[in-house]
């Protein structure tokens, strides 16, 4: 039983026992010498020195209790939680040994083992930091090659969860939220043709590939999957993991089957014409049909319009021709090599007729529209250059290929200054985008989830750790104006699985609560009211164990409304609030920027007391808890609940 106790309470209980033995002991003696002497006018006299003794033996013990536990625990203590940050968090911060002064040379002795353990952990670093570098650039090579790959790429467990996925998989499924590692295939897509196909390649001996047909879990798109497993050497099970290399075709079958319709239309038709007059009609019914056009068959690129602009320029001044160009920075996709030949036969065509000057500029509406205009003769024969090939090399791809595979056309103006339009379709701006991210964590594929999640390693764990900002302090009355979260899986957090929105309250945000979090109403006056927030924020945490600081506050402005949304909060839910009191003793201080001070976490200013800066940083810190925890007899999740049980003076917990 005393072994559960913290050092302090065992050190007052020490203490307590002893004044009462003390006492006791006093009174006793006393008794025996009031009995001996055998006079009872004395008795009087006995007792006040009794009661003399009693309070001076109370007295004493107390504040020698008191100056040990300010001297000797509480220094104890600290040098203890000092030492498990620097031995399990990474910490740095120097051990103060000012509070520790009546400890003898136990405070020298913890600080020289801890110097010595950074000094050995920088050693260890070095010496493995010519593998780590090796790795982080095959890291890089893997990351840049996936993220360039145009289709969705999934790696999956023999459990059908995700250890592996690039940013294109997001883009084409319906419930994005559900996206995470470790997370459950099943909530992303109709797994039937999948486990079909997994079960028939297992049982081949060597790894094979098959393509399969699949739909989101919505069934809003239709997916051409390329599935493959993946048998590793040296792999000893007989159930490997697999890829996944997705496709969507839900807007390309239908383009396909209505081409295939009109083409056996036409042959239909013109076979059974009787005439020239009737396959005429028929021709001008399929055209009037206006079959889609689809141009994703020819490669484009993301170019700024300026660099199309450049480039053409370049082109003509090299042939003695000047082109004025007032062009932004949109971005457009485009073949921009095709698109510059083009708009150079035009420019050059427009300046033998006699052009004065030439000048490009463009106007945005659902596309970017490019306008040539030139002052001067109006050229002809436009159509007849059309079809003749851009480039000496190129015999086979004139301009009007360039029209056909970007899907439109050159449109000319009437007018008295001869302009000619060019649509082209707008893009995202250049670089680095959320398509473009691969994330992954081979580590699902080692550490299996136990039957029992209470037996379950707390690195082990899916976690979702969030924060909510709100108009107030009262959960029966105030609501959230914003929630963010962050996944963490297997002790690390990956940042780039995040979930941050801002809430309609539906009803005003007071300004004492503005100067706090800097969310108004104006910002919030678009967006998604409460309980649809909410159902999008439980879908995002489904399956996970989450994570709050000072949960009970945050949790309740969820439970309220699980009867509206019609879904509960049901999982474990870890504080670390008590998580940092159970480690570093009641007496310290537990508020978040405390506890990330002393475990070394860095919070932006411009992100302290907004959701998702508040997330990362109780994520930061718990990753950084969690082997701490391990280290200190807590290694489960029922474990550490257990000992939040022990805690729940302190403030309550919700398991």
């Amino acid at each position: 039983m005393f072994e559960r106790l913290s050092l302090r309470v065992r050190i007052f209980l020490f203490f307590a026992f002893l004044a009462l033995a003390t006492s006791a002991l006093a009174i006793g003696g006393l008794s025996l010498g009031y009995f001996r002497l055998g006079e009872a006018h004395a008795l009087s006299a006995f007792m006040i020195a009794g009661l003399v003794a009693v309070a001076a033996i109370i007295g004493l013990t107390t504040w020698v209790w008191v100056m040990f536990d300010e001297n000797v625990a509480k220094p104890v203590e600290r040098l203890a939680a000092g030492l498990r940050v620097r031995a399990h968090a990474g910490g740095d911060e120097e051990i103060i040994e000012d509070h520790a002064q009546y400890l003898g040379d136990l405070a020298p002795a913890a600080s020289a083992v801890a110097t010595s353990l950074t000094e050995t952990r920088n050693a260890m670093a070095l010496a493995v930091g010519r593998e780590t570098a090796r790795l982080t650039t095959e890291k890089a090579r893997l990351e840049a090659l996936l993220s360039e790959i145009p289709d969705g790429v999934l790696f999956c467990t023999p459990d059908h969860k995700l250890a592996l996925y690039n940013g294109r998989v997001p883009e084409m499924l319906d419930n994005a939220e559900a996206v995470g590692l470790n997370r459950p295939l099943s909530e992303l897509l109709k797994t039937a043709p999948i486990l079909q196909a997994y079960g028939r390649l297992l049982s081949q001996s060597e790894s094979a590939g098959t393509d399969i047909l699949v739909t989101t879990r919505g069934g809003a798109r239709l997916l051409e999957a390329r599935m493959r497993v993946l048998r590793l050497e040296g792999q000893e099970t007989d159930n490997p993991g697999y890829v996944l290399a997705l496709r969507d075709v839900s807007k390309d079958l239908p383009v396909h089957a209505e081409r295939a319709h009109l083409f056996e239309k036409m042959l239909t038709g013109v076979q059974n014409a009787p005439t020239l007059q009737t396959a005429q009609a028929l021709g001008r019914e399929i055209a009037a049909a206006k079959a889609p056009t689809d141009t994703s068959w020819w490669p484009m690129e993301i170019l700024a319009c300026t660099d199309l602009g450049t480039a053409l320029s370049a082109r003509l001044a090299r042939k003695g021709v000047t082109l004025a160009c007032e062009l932004s920075s949109t971005a457009l996709r485009c073949d921009g090599f095709a698109v510059t030949r083009l708009l150079e036969r035009v420019a050059l065509e427009w300046s033998n007729a006699g052009a004065t000057s030439l000048r490009l500029t463009h106007e945005i509406q659902d596309k970017l529209i490019l306008k040539l205009i030139a002052e001067g003769a109006e050229p002809s024969g436009l159509p007849d250059w059309l079809d003749t090939p851009l480039s000496p090399g190129q015999s086979g791809f004139s301009g009007r290929d360039v029209l056909v595979c970007h899907g439109t056309q050159l449109q000319r103006l009437a007018g008295p200054t001869p302009t000619l339009e060019l649509a082209l379709p707008l893009a995202q701006a250049p670089g680095l985008s959320a398509a473009q991210r691969v994330l992954y964590d081979f580590e699902v594929l080692d550490n299996p989830i136990s039957e029992t999640l209470g037996a379950t390693a707390l690195s082990a764990l899916n976690y979702v750790v969030f924060d909510t900002e709100t108009t107030g302090l009262n959960p029966a009355v105030d609501e959230i104006c914003q929630i963010a979260a962050v996944r963490m899986v297997n002790g690390r957090v990956v940042s780039e699985e995040r979930f941050d929105m801002l809430v309609n309250p539906g009803q005003p945000i007071p300004a004492a609560s503005t100067a706090v979090h800097h969310i108004t109403d104006v910002m919030v006056q678009d967006a998604e009211a409460v309980g649809p927030a909410l159902m999008r924020f439980h879908t995002f945490a489904k399956g996970a164990v989450l994570i709050a600081h000072n949960a009970p506050f945050d949790m309740a402005f969820l439970r309220r409304r699980e009867t509206e949304i019609g879904a509960r909060f049901d999982q474990p839910i870890l504080d670390t609030v008590l998580c940092s009191a159970i480690l570093y003793g009641q007496s310290e201080d537990h508020t978040l920027d405390a506890l990330c001070t002393r475990l070394g976490v860095q919070i932006p200013e411009q992100d302290r007391h907004t959701a998702i800066g508040d997330a990362i940083a109780t994520a930061a810190a718990m990753s950084k808890m969690i082997p701490t925890l391990e280290a200190s007899g807590m290694p489960t999740l029922s474990t550490l609940i257990s000992a939040f049980d022990r805690h729940k003076r302190v403030i309550g917990h919700l398991n």
